[in-house]
C-alpha cells in the first residue's frame, strides 16, 4: 500500500497525499469495493433461508448500510484522515483499549473476508478448470480433482500466493481499480442478462413468479427468517466504509463524498437485486449449487448454447482474487501501523530492507488466515464460506455500531461539520447494527461466528497485553501516539514508480 506524497506537511512530519480522485473515479472505487466475493458467497445461502424473496434481505442490508453511511460521511468530512473507525472511536471515547479493539476488529474482518474469498476462488477455479480440461466437459487433457480436500488445498495455496505477492510489494493505482471494477460489473451483468433472456424465453428450470415465494427452511417465522438472511446479505454490502480511507486523495471530499457514497451503495444494491432475479429465473428454488457456485450454474444452465460458461469462472476468480489481495494488504498494513505505534509487539513492525514490505505483519496475518481456513474446514457441519463470511459481517456490524454512536458523541466536537447525519439516523443505524449482531439473527449453525470472532479478538488482546507488559518494563506508556496516520506510513514506499497512486482497501 503506497502512501507517498508530493508535499510534506512540516507541522506533522507526515507527507500529504496527492488528490487524484474526482466523482467518477471515487464512484468506481466505491462500487468496486462493495462488489466482489460477497454476491458469489451469499446468494445461495439467502435463497436457502427465505426462498425466492432473497431480494428482500439485500434491500434490508442496503438500508442498514445506508444509515451507517450517514455517520461515516459526517465523520469523514469532519476528520479527513485515513484511519477510519479507529480514529472516530479514539476521538469520541478516548479509551486506548476500546480503540484497540475496534482497530483489531477491522483487521480481523479483513482476514476473514480474504479467507472467504480464497474459498470462493478455489471453488470457482476448480469449476473453470473442469470445464476447460476434463475428459467429460473439456479438452480431455486431464481430470480435475473435486471435493472439499481439493478446494482446501487450492484455498491454502492461494493464501500463500497472496502472501508472496504482498511480500514483494504492491502499489494499487486508480487505473487498476477501474479495470477490476469493470471486470466485476461485467461478470454480474452477464448473469443478469442471461437470467432475463432465460425468463423471456421460458428456458431454464426457474420461474420468475418464485420472486414472491417465501420459504422458511429453518421454521423461524418470516421476521426472523428475513433477519437471518439480512445478516448473510450484509457481507455483500460492506466495503463502502473503506472509501473513507481515500479521503486524503479525493478532490473536494466534503462536496463530492456524500452523493458519491450513496450512489455507489444504490448501484451495488440494484445489481444484487437483479442478480437474485436472474438466479430465480433460471434455477429452481431447491437447486443445490454449493455456497459459492450458484452464479456459475446460472450461466451454464441459462445459456447452454453460448460458450460463456467456459470463461465466466475465470472472470469471477479474477475479481474475487483481487478482493482477497486487498483485504490482506489492509490487514498487514494495519498490523504494521499498530506495531510501529507500540500497541502491538514491535517485532510485527519488521520491514524487508529492499522491498519495504512489512514481512512480519504479512506472515502473522497469513498464518491467521491459513489457520482459519483449516479449522473451519474441519468443523463438522459448517460451511467454510458461510462461517467466514458471516464472521466478517458480525465483526463489521459491531464496528458500525460503534461508529454510529461515535457520530452522535462527536456532534459536540468543535471541528467544522460539512455533512450532518441526523441523530435519529445514527441512532437507528446503531440499534439495527446491534440487533443484526445478536444471536437471534443467526441459526444454530451460524453461532460458530461468535467463536471465530472471539478467538481472533482474544489473540489481539493477548498481544496487546504482552506489549503493555514490555512497555511498562521499559518505562514506556502504551497508547496510540498518532492515530490519524494509523493506516498510513510514509516509510512503506514499496516502489518509487507507484508514487501518487492511492492505496486500495478491502471489499468482501
Amino acid at each position: 500500500m503506497t502512501q507517498t506524497t508530493s508535499n510534506p506537511a512540516p507541522e506533522s512530519g507526515h507527507p500529504e497525499l496527492k488528490r487524484v480522485l474526482g466523482p467518477g473515479l471515487l464512484l468506481l472505487f466505491i462500487v468496486g469495493d462493495i462488489l466482489g466475493a460477497g454476491v458469489y458467497a451469499v446468494t445461495g445461502q439467502m435463497i436457502g433461508n427465505v426462498g425466492g424473496m432473497a431480494w428482500v434481505p439485500f434491500i434490508c442490508a442496503f438500508i442498514v448500510a445506508t444509515l451507517t453511511a450517514f455517520s461515516y460521511l459526517e465523520l469523514v468530512t469532519k476528520f479527513p484522515q485515513a484511519a477510519g473507525a479507529a480514529l472516530y472511536t479514539h476521538k469520541a471515547f478516548g479509551l486506548h483499549f476500546f480503540t484497540f479493539l475496534v482497530a483489531f476488529a477491522v483487521i480481523c474482518s479483513g482476514i476473514t473476508s480474504a479467507s472467504t474469498s480464497s474459498n470462493v476462488v478455489a471453488g470457482n477455479l476448480l469449476e473453470g478448470l473442469h470445464e476447460t480440461f476434463s475428459d467429460a466437459d473439456g479438452l480431455g487433457w486431464f481430470d480435475v480433482p473435486s471435493g472439499s480436500t481439493a478446494q482446501l488445498v487450492i484455498a491454502l495455496g492461494f493464501m500463500v500466493l497472496l502472501a508472496l505477492i504482498n511480500l514483494r510489494g504492491v502499489g494499487e493505482s486508480v487505473k487498476f481499480n477501474v479495470v477490476l471494477t469493470v471486470v466485476e460489473m461485467a461478470a454480474l451483468l452477464i448473469v443478469i442478462v442471461i437470467g432475463f433472456v432465460a425468463a423471456g424465453r421460458g428456458t431454464g428450470g426457474g420461474d420468475i413468479s418464485n420472486l414472491v415465494v417465501f420459504e422458511d427452511a429453518n421454521e423461524k417465522g418470516w421476521f426472523l427468517a428475513v433477519t437471518i438472511a439480512t445478516t448473510i446479505a450484509f457481507f455483500a454490502m460492506v466495503g463502502f466504509e473503506d472509501s473513507v480511507n481515500m479521503v486524503e486523495e479525493t478532490k473536494e471530499p466534503q462536496k463530492i463524498f456524500p452523493k458519491t457514497m450513496f450512489s455507489g451503495l444504490g448501484i451495488a444494491c440494484l445489481l444484487y437485486v437483479l442478480v437474485v432475479v436472474a438466479v430465480i429465473a433460471v434455477l429452481p428454488l431447491d437447486y443445490d449449487s454449493g455456497d459459492e457456485g450458484i452464479l456459475l450454474h446460472v450461466v451454464r444452465i441459462g445459456a447452454p448454447d453460448v460458450p460463456i460458461d467456459e470463461i465466466f469462472p475465470y472472470l469471477t476468480v479474477f475479481a474475487v482474487a483481487n478482493t482477497a489481495l486487498i483485504n490482506m494488504l489492509m490487514a498487514s498494513r494495519l498490523i504494521y501501523g499498530m506495531a510501529r505505534q507500540q500497541v502491538l509487539p514491535r517485532g510485527l513492525g519488521a520491514v524487508l530492507p529492499g522491498r519495504r514490505s512489512p514481512w512480519a505483519a504479512i506472515i502473522f496475518t497469513t498464518a491467521l488466515a491459513l489457520a482459519l481456513i483449516i479449522v473451519v474446514n474441519r468443523m463438522s457441519g459448517n460451511s467454510v464460506v458461510a462461517a467466514l463470511s458471516g464472521t466478517t459481517g458480525l465483526l463489521l456490524l459491531c464496528v458500525f455500531s460503534v461508529v454510529n454512536v461515535a457520530c452522535i458523541v462527536l456532534k459536540r466536537n468543535s471541528a467544522e461539520t460539512f455533512f450532518r447525519a441526523p441523530i435519529s439516523v445514527s441512532a437507528t443505524g446503531a440499534v439495527l447494527c446491534l440487533f443484526l449482531a445478536g444471536p437471534w439473527a443467526r441459526t444454530s449453525e451460524q453461532m460458530v461466528q461468535y467463536k471465530i470472532a472471539g478467538v481472533l479478538l482474544l489473540i489481539g488482546v493477548a498481544l496487546s497485553a504482552i506489549t503493555y507488559a514490555i512497555n511498562k518494563a521499559s518505562g514506556q506508556s502504551t497508547g496510540f501516539a498518532d492515530i490519524e496516520h494509523l493506516a498510513a506510513d510514509e516509510n512503506l514506499d514499496l516502489d518509487p514508480s507507484d508514487r501518487y497512486h492511492p492505496p486500495h482497501y478491502p471489499d468482501k
